[in-house]
């Protein structure tokens, strides 16, 4: 219970904070920034030695992609169907598809299924959501945007200098490793900071402006990231019988709320600002309900 209620404060603490301006303009992103580039290669480090190579390993990665790809073609479908708008379309398919799961999704997958869930959290994160955001996230701002050319070169060095990515591929030559004890005590110290922190910008940056003129796309975009994604998940899991800590865990990743970094990108490429913004915002909190109702369900 002290895990949810952490969860619940620290992100009033931030959202609190926001609406009495007590913090400068830019303290989400610095505190987003101390979480990519310190507490979440630390936690990487920490808990992906402690996966052994089996097919489990394999279950988040399948399931990411499986699912991100199949309601990128729901959304374009019922974009098209709707006659969305170019702009409104793009913002669908970057907030609609994409999911937040390592600032929303390790504090609460840990909080439903333990700590033991980190490493699967941490492979679903990383070799699933970061890689789409990486690639498909830039195509679609580019595409719907026309304010940029999709740059391959671009995409490579992102991938290949984010800390995160970084800290995965090292930590993998570590599988099977135990570290001394000092070295895990301060990996251990500097991962522990990435649930407050993350969640107290979560909070800094939660927006709730609801778009009246909007209701459609923003109604179809969180029932499909909240509601149809982690039913496709479910699906897979139950078709290939999986059983696993993994699955579970790939399940409750797929109905996670929409990533925040997506609602940014589509604000800054102009694909509905105000819009993406309230998806976003209001997915977070009714996530709260959907993913206790999904837990119910694995």
């Amino acid at each position: 219970m002290e895990n949810f209620i952490l969860i619940v404060v620290a992100i009033a603490i931030g959202y609190g904070l926001n609406r009495l301006k007590v913090f400068p303009e830019d303290a989400a992103a610095v505190l987003n920034k101390f979480v990519i580039f310190i507490s979440l290669p630390a936690m990487i480090l920490l808990q992906i030695p402690k996966l052994t190579l089996s097919m489990d390993i394999m279950i988040p990665v399948i399931i990411a992609w499986v699912v991100m790809i199949v309601t990128a073609l729901i959304t374009l479908v019922i974009s098209n169907m709707y006659n969305f708008s170019k702009e409104v379309t793009g913002a669908l398919m970057l907030v609609a598809v994409l999911t937040n799961s390592s600032f929303l999704g390790i504090p609460i997958i840990s909080a439903y299924l333990g700590d033991a869930s980190l490493p699967f959290i941490l492979v679903y994160d990383q070799l699933g959501t970061f890689l789409a955001l990486a690639t498909y996230g830039i195509f679609v701002a580019a595409y719907y945007s026309n304010t940029s050319e999709i740059n391959v070169k671009i995409m490579f060095v992102k991938i290949m200098t984010f800390p995160p990515f970084i800290s995965l591929i090292i930590a993998l030559f570590f599988m099977g490793v135990s570290f001394p004890a000092e070295v895990t005590k301060v990996l251990g110290i500097l991962a522990n900071t990435i649930v407050p922190l993350a969640l107290v910008a979560v909070g800094l940056q939660l927006q709730l402006k609801l778009p009246g003129h909007e209701l459609k796309p923003f109604g179809m975009a969180l029932l499909i990231k909240l509601v149809i994604a982690p039913m496709i998940a479910l699906a897979i899991v139950k078709i290939a019988g999986w059983s696993s800590l993994a699955a579970d865990v790939s399940v409750m990743e797929a109905g996670m709320a929409p990533m925040i970094t997506a609602g940014a990108m589509a604000s800054l490429s102009g694909l509905a600002p105000r819009l993406s913004s309230a998806i976003v915002g209001y997915g977070i909190l009714i996530s709260f309900v959907t993913t206790a109702l999904l837990f119910k369900l694995i």
